[in-house]
C-alpha cells in the first residue's frame, strides 16, 4: 500500500471509528450523569423511608467528580466508576450473537460503568488493603442502547441490547437491585487458617485503625454469577 493510500485509509479510520469512540464517550458520560442524579433520588427517598428506625443507619450519597461516584447504606458502599474509553468485545461474547449487532458490527462499541461494592468502614479507616467486589457492569453504545452484565440477582444479560435505550427508571431498577445485593452479601468470618498468624506490623495497624485485610468473601471463593 502506497502512501497515498495509507492515508485515506487513516483518514477514514478517523472520521468513521474515532469519531464514533468519542459519541460512545459522549453518551455513556451522559447516563453517568443520570446515574448521579438518580442516586441523590434515591439518597432523598429512602432516608425519608427510614427515618425514626436507628439514626445511625442511612444513605449518603458522594459526587467523587466526573467519573465517579458513592452511595452509603449503612455499612456497605457502593462505588459507580466511569471508564473514559470506549471498548470492543471478544468474539466469544454473547452479544455478537444478536440482530442488532450483525447488522452494525460498530453497535458494539459501548462505554463502561462499574459498580463495586465495599465495606464502608474500609474507606472510614483507611484499610488499603480492604477488598471490593464488582457486582455489576453497564455498557452504553453511541445510541443509548445498554446491557447489564452482574449478578444472577440483578436480572439483566444482553438480549435487551439494541431494543430499549438506558433512561432514568432503568437506572433506578439497577441501582435499587445493586443495594439489595450488597445488603444481602454479608461479610463472613474468615477461614481460622487464614488468620491465625499475624506480622507485629499488622497487629500494630489494627491496634491504630483495625487495618487487618478485610472482605466479604476474604478466604473464599467468589463466582462469578453468584456468592459461594
Amino acid at each position: 500500500m502506497d502512501a497515498i493510500n495509507k492515508k485515506e485509509e487513516i483518514l477514514k479510520l478517523i472520521a468513521e471509528k474515532s469519531v464514533h469512540k468519542q459519541k460512545v464517550y459522549d453518551s455513556t458520560f451522559l447516563t453517568f450523569q443520570k446515574i448521579k442524579k438518580v442516586l441523590h433520588s434515591i439518597d432523598n427517598d429512602l432516608n425519608e423511608s427510614i427515618s425514626g428506625i436507628d439514626k445511625r443507619v442511612r444513605l449518603e450519597y458522594k459526587d467523587q467528580g466526573d467519573f465517579e461516584a458513592q452511595l452509603k447504606i449503612a455499612g456497605d458502599l457502593l462505588v459507580f466508576s466511569m471508564h473514559t474509553n470506549a471498548f470492543e468485545f471478544d468474539r466469544n461474547h454473547p452479544v455478537w450473537s444478536l440482530s442488532y449487532v450483525k447488522n452494525n458490527p460498530m453497535n458494539t462499541v459501548c462505554g463502561m460503568i462499574s459498580i463495586y461494592n465495599f465495606l464502608d468502614d474500609s474507606f472510614r479507616y483507611g484499610r488499603l488493603d480492604d477488598l471490593g467486589y464488582l457486582i455489576a457492569r453497564i455498557f452504553v453504545n453511541r445510541d443509548h442502547f445498554y446491557f447489564v452484565e452482574g449478578k444472577r440477582q440483578m436480572g439483566y444479560w444482553c438480549n435487551n441490547f439494541g431494543t430499549a435505550q438506558i433512561d432514568e427508571d432503568t437506572l433506578r431498577d439497577i441501582i435499587f437491585s445493586s443495594v439489595q445485593y450488597a445488603l444481602e452479601f454479608d461479610l463472613l468470618v474468615p477461614p481460622y487458617d487464614n488468620v491465625k498468624i499475624v506480622s507485629v506490623a499488622q497487629m500494630n495497624s489494627k491496634i491504630e485503625s483495625s487495618r487487618i485485610q478485610t472482605g466479604k468473601r476474604l478466604g473464599f471463593t467468589f463466582n462469578s454469577d453468584d456468592v459461594s
